[in-house]
Order: structure tokens, then C-alpha cells, then sequence
């Protein structure tokens, strides 16, 4: 992070970026997952809204935010991956 600044400098992002896309994957793998009753149809609306989220996220430049929207990444995450489906992905 940057000297007590509150704007991501190009370093913050490239740092997190690994991290991100690491995410990403693993969220669209889980929705892939027997556990969901889901429908074909449904796990690519899922897939779709996930990538929208991933793609508005990537234009936040407030590291608190950043940092906010991992931890829910990660929350959902853990979520699919016992087989249930996150709230504000529902």
C-alpha cells in the first residue's frame, strides 16, 4: 500500500491482482459445483453476474474498497464451496 494514501498507486493494483483473478477463477469453478442445484441455465446467469461484479470492482481505486470487496469475494467463496449461494449473488 501506498504511504498513508487512500488511492491505489499502480503497484497496490498489480499486488493485488494475482489475488483477484485467483479469486475469480475459484468463484467461477465453485458455481460449476454438483452441490448447487442449479440449472444449466441458471449457473450461466450465476457466471454472468459474477463477472459483472469482477469487472465494476476492477475500476475501484480506494484501497479500503479494494480490500472490502476481496473479503466478500473470499465470503462467497467459502460459501459455494459448502454449497450454498451467496446472498447478493442470488
Amino acid at each position: 500500500m501506498g504511504k498513508g494514501l487512500i488511492w491505489a498507486a499502480a503497484e497496490d493494483l498489480a499486488r493485488n491482482r494475482g489475488r483477484v483473478l485467483s479469486l475469480y477463477r475459484q468463484i467461477l469453478r465453485s458455481l460449476n459445483s454438483p452441490k448447487l442445484e442449479l440449472s444449466f441455465a441458471a449457473r450461466l446467469a450465476k457466471k454472468a453476474e459474477a463477472r459483472a461484479i469482477f469487472m465494476l470492482g476492477s475500476e475501484e481505486r480506494s484501497l479500503d474498497n479494494i480490500e472490502d470487496l476481496i473479503d466478500a469475494a473470499e465470503y462467497s467463496l467459502s460459501l459455494l464451496k459448502q454449497g450454498k449461494i451467496p446472498k447478493h449473488i442470488q
